[in-house]
């Protein structure tokens, strides 16, 4: 075994940390091996375009990581490369990705339904109002007994004032 040197010349602290290298290294294989199975055309078919972008950001990010490790282990001061600017610039796609993954999830605000919360708390508050009135004898517009003029040709008996007026649903 030629490739094999004498690793008597490696510190232990430095074996260990080869050895845990290695462990991660396996451990990383053995993750992205379903992925390495499949054809990238299949691949492409299962996903919607956030994930695809999410897939080809991790993957360039990867590859530039490796190549900062490569850097690193050369003697290079990665921080002085170009590898620095294009990990910043995929950390920043990353970051909108996000973003943009997030405002999807955020709720949106049904205004339909808010008017008519807003409606019947004030129809509430109103009711509340003429009883507490009615209860200490106080004259309200429709208390003293006068009917208001109806346009209509629906009798006073047709309507329901303990329940707030609702609009019909439309199907969407």
């Amino acid at each position: 075994m030629e490739t094999m040197k004498n690793t008597s010349d490696i510190p232990d602290e430095m074996k260990e940390k080869l050895a845990s290298l290695d462990t991660a290294l396996t451990q990383i294989e053995s993750v992205f091996q379903p992925l390495l199975r499949t054809s990238q055309s299949e691949l492409y078919e299962k996903l919607n375009a956030m994930e695809k972008a999410k897939l080809e950001l991790a993957g360039v990010y990867t590859i530039n990581s490796l190549f900062w490790t490569y850097l690193n282990i050369c003697g290079v001061n990665p921080k002085e490369h170009s590898v620095k600017q294009e990990l910043d610039r995929i950390r920043s796609y990353m970051d909108r990705a996000k973003n943009i993954q997030d405002a999807a999830k955020a709720p949106k605000i049904d205004k339909a339904a808010s008017k008519r919360f807003v409606k019947s708390a004030l129809w509430k508050a109103a009711q509340k109002k003429t009883s507490e009135a009615d209860s200490s004898g106080e004259a309200t517009p429709n208390s003293t007994g006068a009917e208001a003029p109806s346009t209509s040709k629906t009798s006073p008996d047709d309507f329901n004032v303990s329940e707030p007026p609702t609009k019909k649903r439309r199907k969407r």
